[in-house]
């Protein structure tokens, strides 16, 4: 079964929708998931949950780490370079470990991709390499200088509340010390997580923990903002979700955490950053809307728009990725 033919019904979509906030961290978590869901029973939960893995809907369940938490630099990068050597381009970008994100978007930067380094090593000589092999004409670093929200969550039932500024806890953080078991557990528990009946028991038994002792150590990474969560991440467009729209904001730099707090409040927003501007590039806020077509999206970013008129925010853009090169987690430790 492919992505495209599975029609998602009320209970796929409640199930998915649970599981993009977390993942019952239990040595039995579909039996949990059960729970939640009245007509289900454990091993119904698992079966449904592999279908919509086999059908491609859940693209990894898994810790969502902070990049920054963890020690890593990252960027969002704006490249250029000639329509005739983009896939060229592309291709040597996304083959690089510290690439996760590479899009085509309709702009004169035409090349977007998110970039980061481990520990110790420098972003700026990394990126430099990595454009003059790409061959790219221009490489536009646009680091986070501020997060106003982050976290991926698709309204597939149409009952997520509306966000509130209090409501958002995901700001990335500092960098945490981590012992070597630290980054031994994030090494091996990164990765998909097996959908057996019991999928927590081989990691248990590489770091030589039970279970109750990895179950604490994920609360204290999350208390210690190193997990966002441990939650289900989807395949946007077999969920239903077929644009993605980068919306880029030119705010006044006296207003921008009252747009950046304002902006992050719709639904649809799920990511939302200060970044820095230039003078070819005047652009200081970043807001990511995954709508189910480019209507519904265009209908949100006027809605955005309106709410931020007040503030002085009269310029934006809608960048629509027109073709997806890579997107993949980050590796982290390996």
């Amino acid at each position: 079964m492919t992505a495209t033919t599975r029609q998602l019904d009320e209970l796929d979509r409640s199930l998915l929708d649970d599981l993009q906030f977390s993942f019952p961290l239990e040595v039995d978590p579909w039996s949990e998931l059960a729970a939640r869901h009245d007509s289900l029973d454990g091993p119904a939960a698992l079966q449904r949950v592999r279908a919509l893995k086999e059908a491609g809907v859940i693209r990894q369940i898994s810790p969502i780490f902070d990049t920054k938490a963890l020690g890593y630099s990252s960027v969002l990068v704006a490249a250029r370079t000639a329509e005739s050597r983009l896939d060229h381009a592309a291709a040597v970008v996304s083959a690089h470990p510290g690439v996760s994100h590479n899009y085509r978007r309709e702009a004169e930067y035409n090349l977007w991709f998110t970039f980061a380094v481990p520990p110790g090593e420098s972003l700026d000589e990394q990126l430099a390499r990595l454009a003059h092999a790409a061959k790219l004409d221009a490489a536009r670093a646009l680091p986070n200088e501020r997060t106003f929200h982050i976290g991926v969550k698709l309204d597939l039932t149409g009952k997520h509340k509306p966000r509130r500024e209090e409501d958002d806890s995901e700001h990335a953080v500092e960098p945490v010390p981590l012992s070597d078991f630290d980054k031994r557990a994030v090494r091996l528990t990164q990765h998909d997580l097996p959908l057996i009946e019991r999928p927590f028991d081989a990691v248990c038994a590489q770091l030589g923990v039970s279970f109750e002792q990895l179950k604490t150590w994920f609360t204290k990474m999350k208390q210690a903002g190193v997990m966002r969560r441990f939650a289900a991440i989807l395949r946007h467009r077999a969920a239903g979700f077929t644009a993605n729209g980068m919306v880029t904001w030119c705010v006044p730099a006296a207003r921008i955490e009252e747009a950046g707090r304002l902006a992050a409040t719709f639904q649809e927003v799920s990511h939302c950053y200060q970044r820095p501007s230039y003078p070819d590039w005047p652009f200081n806020l970043y807001t990511m809307i995954h709508a189910r077509s480019t209507e519904d999206c265009d209908a949100t970013v006027a809605r955005i728009a309106a709410a931020l008129a007040p503030l002085g925010v009269s310029s934006h853009r809608t960048l629509y990725s027109t073709h997806e090169y890579k997107k993949a987690r980050l590796v982290y430790f390996e």
